[in-house]
């Protein structure tokens, strides 16, 4: 991106109104998604997404089809950020990429950040606006707000669960038995579709911006790169997975700060959930169980992407491990037929 900031520097003065002067860049969190930067000139600053430098994993990180999320829903939901062009010229960075607006704000990742209180109250009630900004998204009318093209959902449940196990057993290195006993229980329990909506699919705390004066506040939600139409419970399931309680394994908090004192337990989750949509959920076990597999097969592309060369750094090298906690979380699930207090 360095060797390319004079380039984008150009560009983006010829394109954006009211832009000038010298472009300063800096990349906000690498993560294993597609990747995001600030762009300062001057006062003015922006956001730029674009696809990651190494890591592939198939049908994600296509940076037009968020941009085009991101215009249709901007009518109809307002926690996404503005987006402002895409540009798919590849020789201005190398790589098609997108310029949205920057919503200012908290993100909680695996640390609090300093200066910031989140007592019991405001995890209690950050849980409660967690669920609610979900439920007004699958409430959305996709089809009003233009984004048909985002798949096919009929069906959506039993492809999921045939693509994530065909996509492990392509990814996977080492045996994990757990893994595979998981696999082979979803495929025998495929729950019948609650319904059609917009997914998120990847709706978790690194995702949200927060008001950095109200943290229980929900401003934004980011990275839509996988966003697609089908069983909102199933979006549901892979936040579920993401969320970890107080008496869970500590690899598994690594996740996010989902286990401090006064956050929700999963369960009470599915219950706000079912409250605030009217959905009956009756079976919480198998789309937690499914967002834990999904979690894993993620994170073992990811791992077998740091052994074949195409990825480095410590945080890659012990994702084996996350893998094998995850499986192991799921089969405790699985066993206690319940979603909550597993340990």
């Amino acid at each position: 991106m360095k060797n390319n900031l004079k380039k984008l520097e150009i560009f983006l003065q010829q394109k954006l109104p009211n832009v000038s002067g010298n472009l300063v860049l800096e990349q906000l969190w690498g993560g294993y998604s597609n990747l995001t930067y600030l762009l300062k000139f001057g006062h003015q600053e922006f956001v730029l997404r674009r696809p990651p430098l190494a890591v592939s994993l198939a049908t994600a990180h296509d940076v037009g089809r968020e941009f085009y999320t991101l215009s249709c829903l901007c009518k109809f939901y307002q926690y996404v950020p503005r987006p402002i062009l895409f540009c798919e010229d590849l020789s201005i960075i190398g790589a098609p990429f997108f310029i949205m607006e920057r919503v200012k704000g908290l993100i909680l990742r695996n640390k609090v950040p300093p200066g910031t209180q989140l007592t019991p109250e405001v995890m209690g009630k950050l849980s409660i606006a967690f669920i609610d900004k979900l439920v007004e998204l699958h409430a959305i009318d996709y089809q009003a707000a233009g984004l048909t093209a985002l798949g096919r959902p009929q069906g959506y449940i039993e492809r999921q669960i045939k693509g994530w196990i065909q996509q492990y057993k392509v990814a996977a290195i080492d045996s994990i038995p757990e893994m595979e006993q998981v696999a082979q229980w979803l495929q025998k329990n495929i729950c019948n579709e609650s319904g059609y909506a917009l997914l998120h699919n990847d709706y978790k705390f690194d995702n949200l911006v927060l008001n950095a004066e109200n943290p229980e506040q929900i401003i934004s939600v980011l990275d839509w790169e996988m966003a697609t139409l089908g069983d909102p419970l199933l979006d549901l399931g892979t936040s579920l997975g993401y969320w970890t309680e107080a008496s869970d394994p500590p690899i598994l908090k690594s996740f996010g700060l989902t286990s401090l004192p006064g956050s929700f337990e999963r369960q009470q989750l599915v219950d706000q959930y079912q409250q605030k949509s009217n959905r009956h959920i009756d079976n919480s076990v198998f789309y937690y169980v499914y967002g834990l597999f999904k979690i894993g097969v993620i994170t073992q592309q990811l791992y077998r992407s740091y052994q074949k060369g195409s990825a480095s750094g410590l945080r890659f090298a012990n994702l084996i491990d996350v893998v094998a906690a995850i499986a192991h979380q799921a089969r405790c699930s699985l066993e206690k037929n319940r979603i909550s207090n597993l340990h």
